[in-house]
């Protein structure tokens, strides 16, 4: 297993991540994190765990440069920029295209928050690299047009009181063109605090990304 700290470098910032490869590695999942969060998330480090065990490589990766996120913390400029933070996604999409032990597998984009948007935005720029973006709590309403433009499967997850996200999220899945499915977690409020929760959505996670990744192989063998 490759279990390290990068560096990524990008035309206007330099992101740090945690990257962790088992070997050998099924798909890659690139974690966006939410408004004011960071890769050091307690509950993507959760899901992120949850997934290497069923042999996902994991790259959880911050999307603002250490200046941008002193500045965000103050302004909040940033954290709703989605073109910006969906620029990164697509930059850590080809970055991982070139490492030898994720160039030859898929990519799988999973967002919290508004970080659901920026990985649509990113889906919406690289079909051929990304397998499924999976949303959790997410705003996939802050994606725009990109949405419509994605031709990977999406899946949202919400929790069923967290009303308003709810309601964001069956308007925005009637707006996507490609397969999709929405998942409510009973019980869960926006962060998936109550005992349970966060392990649904990490186990449905798996489940849904196990299911597009048979689908992708099964496709590829497939005779031209």
């Amino acid at each position: 297993m490759i279990s390290q700290m990068v560096l990524l470098r990008t035309p206007d910032a330099a992101l740090h991540g945690d990257f962790v490869v088992p070997a050998p590695a099924r798909a890659v999942v690139l974690f966006a994190h939410g408004s004011g969060s960071s890769r050091h998330s307690a509950r993507n480090r959760m899901v992120a765990a949850e997934l290497r065990t069923a042999g996902f490589g994991t790259l959880l990766l911050d999307l603002l440069s250490e200046r941008e996120e002193r500045h965000d913390a103050l302004t909040a400029e940033h954290r709703f920029d989605i073109p910006l933070l969906g620029r990164r996604l697509v930059a850590a999409i080809d970055w991982l295209a070139v490492q030898p032990d994720t160039r030859d597998i898929p990519v799988i984009l999973f967002g919290a928050s508004t970080g659901a948007a920026a990985a649509l935005a990113a889906a919406a720029e690289r079909p051929d690299r990304v397998l499924t973006v999976v949303s959790r709590g997410g705003r996939p309403d802050l994606a725009g047009d990109a949405a419509e433009r994605v031709r990977a499967p999406v899946l949202l997850i919400v929790g069923g009181h967290d009303h308003e996200v709810l309601s964001l999220n069956e308007e925005a899945a009637r707006q996507l063109r490609a397969s999709h499915a929405l998942h409510i977690v009973p019980g869960a409020g926006h962060l998936f605090e109550e005992p349970g929760a966060l392990e649904e959505v990490a186990d449905t996670a798996r489940r849904w990304c196990d299911e597009r990744l048979r689908s992708w192989r099964e496709h590829a063998r497939e005779p031209a």
